[in-house]
């Protein structure tokens, strides 16, 4: 008896034999992509534990509604000789990493945060205060005088254990989220000795980020800055906004007579990936301008700069390296409640990611996508499927369908007027009338809003992360944000 107790325990704890998914929709196509989609979660890779690089992508201001509109403009917009497709179904270069999770970006002091305080997280293991770059969430303008208490951040400590590090970003390489790779202030607004702010930080003796980046120290300095924001290291008699008179382009080049400065396009493409010495490029004396508007012979597109980031980091860094790429003007598209440019430039960041993954070894290399925020674009209504992601909703014919519709089909809302399927809860009302004069399919129409304010406002949601290579396997489930910064140095092998 006991036998046979023990036979039918065996039998009941055996795994079931698995039995075949019968159906009528196996013909279906989201049944058979369904399919596929599981066998590629199956197909797990086992990375090694330990990154010789870290690449962390950030889409400044890439909110979660801002990656499904992006996802919907990029199949609908795939580019020339490329078939137009409804979008939906489509995904962006990053959502095909395996590992996922949601972050949660709220500043020590703010529920909604800004760029300052969010990077600052990312890059050392600390949440701040708002508008703060890399301080204590208690540090005033005071701690400049004691550099060595305030946090360090990845780039200090790689450059200490001979790792390189480099910077890439479509605004000014003194904005907020690439500043936070190599600098501190107690106010994000001190991008160079521009009169015009932050005197309470000069006078407590704090640098500016511009000058913080040409004298970066440990390891040398940093080897690859590409961005924009040349008049912040430029004195007014060169038609630069410094009141210093100091010219920090020769003074970096004084300091590194190896390196190679450039300002244009045409400078950038002729440098090899292998030459001796650090790269600085200054391709604007501000931003560098929206994708869909950038004179391709002066700069170079975000794809170009991460493509040439990540081979020279490669040649110059054999060690290893930290290296930050930002697609930084997808957060001032927002701000302008412009969804057309917000969303070019999501699309361009998406082949920047994609590009890098192309010259990458995931065994070898960490590669982190997240945002620092979000916004407060919103996808809303109940359009039909395929319907242009900045155009007038024409309803889906299920029972949602609601309220009247224009002679052209489009639903109108309780004033009879179109509406879009993206708006914003807040953002610069435009003269009555005005933005209806252009189409919202044009790249200077300015989206709906309820809140008129002189600039759309962050949201205060979770944003997302992707994730693939070396410890890759810790991003998961919903995280604070400055965790992101103890997975790069538990993947660097750092305790």
């Amino acid at each position: 008896m006991r036998m046979m107790s023990g036979l039918m325990a065996l039998v009941l704890a055996a795994p079931a034999v698995a039995a075949p998914l019968a159906t009528p929709m196996q013909n279906d196509s989201y049944w058979q992509d369904g399919r596929a989609a599981l066998a590629q979660r199956l197909a797990a890779v086992n990375r090694p534990k330990r990154a010789k690089n870290v690449i962390l992508m950030i889409g400044d201001g890439m909110g979660i509604a801002t990656i499904t509109a992006a996802r919907i403009w990029d199949g609908q917009n795939p580019g020339p000789g490329l078939p137009r497709r409804s979008g939906e179904e489509n995904s962006l270069a990053f959502e095909k990493l395996p590992h996922v999770a949601l972050v949660k970006t709220y500043n020590s002091n703010a529920q909604v945060p800004d760029s300052a305080g969010t990077a600052s997280s990312m890059n050392t293991g600390v949440k701040t205060r708002i508008g703060v770059i890399n301080f204590g969430q208690d540090q005033l303008a005071e701690a400049c005088k004691t550099p060595n208490l305030l946090p360090r951040t990845i780039a200090e400590m790689a450059k200490a254990q001979g790792l390189g590090v480099g910077i890439v970003t479509t605004t000014r390489i003194t904005h907020a989220t690439p500043a936070a790779v190599y600098g501190h202030v107690p106010n994000r607004n001190w991008e160079g000795a521009d009169k015009a702010y932050a005197s309470a930080d000069r006078a407590a003796g704090c640098p500016d980020l511009a000058a913080q980046l040409v004298d970066f120290a440990p390891g040398g300095g940093l080897d690859l800055a590409l961005g924009g924001g040349r008049a912040r290291f430029l004195p007014l008699a060169k038609g630069g906004l410094r009141d210093d008179g100091v010219d920090l382009v020769a003074k970096w080049q004084a300091r590194f007579p190896k390196g190679h400065y450039v300002s244009d396009a045409s400078g950038f493409r002729v440098l090899k990936a292998d030459a001796p010495g650090p790269v600085l490029g200054l391709f604007n004396d501000d931003h560098l301008t929206f994708e869909t508007d950038r004179d391709t012979a002066k700069e170079p597109s975000l794809s170009e700069l991460a493509a040439f980031a990540v081979k020279r980091m490669q040649k110059a860094s054999p060690k290893g390296y930290y290296l930050m790429i930002e697609g930084g003007r997808i957060d001032h598209g927002h701000h302008a409640s412009n969804p057309y440019r917000a969303l070019s430039e999501a699309q361009q960041f998406s082949r920047a990611v994609a590009t890098v993954l192309a010259n990458v070894d995931l065994n070898e290399t960490l590669v982190l996508v997240t945002a620092d925020h979000s916004h407060v674009m919103t996808i809303a209504g109940y359009p039909e499927r395929g319907n242009d992601i900045l155009g007038y909703i024409k309803n889906a014919a299920a029972g949602e369908s609601r309220g009247s519709t224009s002679k052209e089909g489009w639903a109108l809302d309780d004033r009879g007027q179109p509406m879009t399927t993206l708006s914003y809860a807040n953002g610069p009302f435009v003269t009555p009338g005005l933005s209806r004069l252009l189409p919202p399919t044009d790249k200077n129409y300015l989206a709906d809003k309820l809140h008129g304010t002189d600039s759309e406002t962050h949201g205060g949601e979770d944003v997302a992360l992707f994730a693939d290579g070396p410890r890759a396997d810790l991003v998961s489930g919903v995280m604070e944000q400055n965790v992101i910064f103890h997975i790069i140095a538990e993947a660097f092998g750092w305790r």
